[in-house]
This record gives structure tokens, C-alpha cells and sequence, in this order.
């Protein structure tokens, strides 16, 4: 991995709001984020509906900013022409990355619900087929292993796909052991998987939401980072404090190491990640 800062990727993750409240107030935090200058914003995706719409939406302000944007494109449950849609309006609004992803396997969705794409590498692979190197891709990679894959190598053959697939560099789930990380990228070392891989990041704020988070995605809390944090109760400045410590070092540790930059989980939050961002002393993209 280069370990040049001029080579670095540093960027933020959002997700779109439900209300037009929550609307205006990302509008606020993307302000005091973007005076930083990341490299690029993502912006999470809703399949379906109102859901999606709310994508397209933050997506389009976005873009209408001048702001990158890498908006996600989960494709499982949809069919291609669907895809195709979703890609061409991506197009019209100038969008020139993609984060793409199987998504989220709805409950009791049976095999004949699946759509075209059953695996984000088939994805990726229609995605070079039918636009060529339109899309800088990036792909998601899970250090700690992704919680439905059988074993570990499988989940590594499964990540390799969509490498050979067309991805140009992944994003990987947040963690906070970054042996974690760099045993991953040795074994993608080893299997010749040369991208660069970009570890997420996620800064502690609620311990409460954030135990939820991570039980859900397989997301290993350390023991002693979760015996403090529960520790401190309702106290919030603690937690804050506690938390902005463990995932400072964190950073420091990943990119001491090499990593080839951040991706911040803001939680459409600005504070916590910009104090990580000012004290790591970060370059801006621009």
C-alpha cells in the first residue's frame, strides 16, 4: 500500500434522511464537513420506495454542491433493467463513483426474489461490461469476516470476486482492532489482491446504538473498550471522551501502518469525526 499522503483517500459516509427536518439539518453538518475537504461523500442506499427516493434526493443535493459523491447501489432484489435506471440517472447528475454492494437480504425474500444479481461481484461485472471504466468502484471488504459467510476463506474468495470482478479499491466494515485489518490485507496479499483497501471508521458517541450496530454486522467491540463504555452510564461527555481516545489511536495505528486512508462513518454527526479529522491533522483533496 502507497503510505504517500498525497495518495491517501480520506472521505465521509452519510446516510439519507426520513424527514425534510433531517433534511435540513445534513444539509448543516455536509457545510462543516466539506470545509475539510474530503476526497468524496457517500450516501447509504435505500431499495424501494420512499426509501430509495430519499437516496436519489440526497444524492441529487449533493452533486447540485459541486460536492463527489459515491452513492450506494445495492442490488439484490432488483432486476437489471432496474439497475440500469438507477445507474443512467446517476449518470445525468455527473456521478462518477460507485460503492457497490450486495445489500441487505430482506426477510423472508425466498430465491425467486433475488433478481438479477445475487452477489455484488455480478454487480461490479455488469457495471464494467455496460460502462467501462465510467465508475471508480469500490466494493465492501470485512477484516473481522462478513457474519454470513461459512468460514474465512470463504469470505476472502468472495471478496477476490469482485476484485477480479472490476472493483478499483473497498471499503471495509468499521472495527476497532487494527491487527484485525492488517492480517486481512496480508492475506489479500497473498491472494495477489493488490487494491487498496480503506478501512471505516467509525467514532464511539453512544454506546448503546453503537453495541446495536455492531452485534448486528459482526463488528467486534474489544472487551475492555465495552467494559468501559458501560462503565459510564448515561454520562455522554465520558463516553465522548473515551471514545474519541480509543478511535484516535486507532487511526494513528492504521495509518502508521499504511492504510491507504479513512472512510468516516459520521452517522450524519459532523463533531466527533471532524475532532478526529483536525487532531490527525488530515490533508484536504483540494
Amino acid at each position: 500500500m502507497n503510505t504517500r499522503d498525497d495518495n491517501r483517500t480520506f472521505s465521509f459516509e452519510l446516510f439519507p434522511p426520513k424527514t425534510a427536518e433531517g433534511m435540513e439539518k445534513l444539509k448543516g453538518t455536509v457545510a462543516e464537513l466539506n470545509a475539510v475537504g474530503p476526497k468524496y461523500f457517500s450516501c447509504t442506499y435505500g431499495a424501494g420506495g420512499s426509501t430509495r427516493e430519499r437516496t436519489f434526493e440526497t444524492v441529487d443535493w449533493l452533486c447540485a454542491q459541486g460536492i463527489e459523491t459515491a452513492p450506494h447501489l445495492a442490488c439484490i432484489g432488483s432486476d437489471e433493467a432496474e439497475i440500469r435506471g438507477i445507474v443512467e440517472h446517476y449518470i445525468g447528475q455527473g456521478i462518477h463513483r460507485i460503492v457497490a454492494l450486495r445489500g441487505d437480504m430482506p426477510s423472508g425474500m425466498g430465491s425467486s426474489g433475488l433478481g438479477s444479481f445475487r452477489y455484488a461481484n455480478e454487480l461490479v461485472a455488469f457495471l464494467r461490461r455496460d460502462y467501462g471504466e465510467r465508475f471508480h468502484i469500490e466494493v465492501a471488504a470485512y477484516p473481522e469476516f462478513h457474519p454470513q459467510a461459512p468460514n474465512a476463506d470463504a469470505d476472502l474468495a468472495n471478496f477476490k470476486r469482485k476484485v477480479e470482478a472490476g472493483a478499483n479499491a473497498a471499503i471495509t466494515q468499521y472495527f476497532f482492532n487494527p491487527d484485525a485489518y492488517f492480517e486481512f490485507v496480508e492475506l489479500c496479499d497473498e491472494q495477489g489482491i493488490t487494491l487498496p483497501i480503506v478501512p471505516g471508521i467509525m467514532p464511539i458517541t453512544n454506546y448503546t446504538q453503537l453495541a446495536r450496530f455492531s452485534d448486528a454486522c459482526g463488528a467486534e467491540i474489544p472487551r475492555y473498550i465495552r467494559k468501559r463504555l458501560e462503565a459510564y452510564g448515561d454520562d455522554k461527555s465520558a463516553i465522548r471522551a473515551f471514545g474519541h481516545e480509543v478511535v484516535l489511536d486507532l487511526c494513528r495505528r492504521l495509518l502508521d501502518g499504511g492504510a491507504p486512508g479513512l472512510h468516516f462513518y459520521t452517522m450524519n454527526q459532523a463533531d466527533a469525526t471532524l475532532a478526529l479529522w483536525r487532531e490527525l491533522k488530515l490533508p484536504a483533496a483540494r
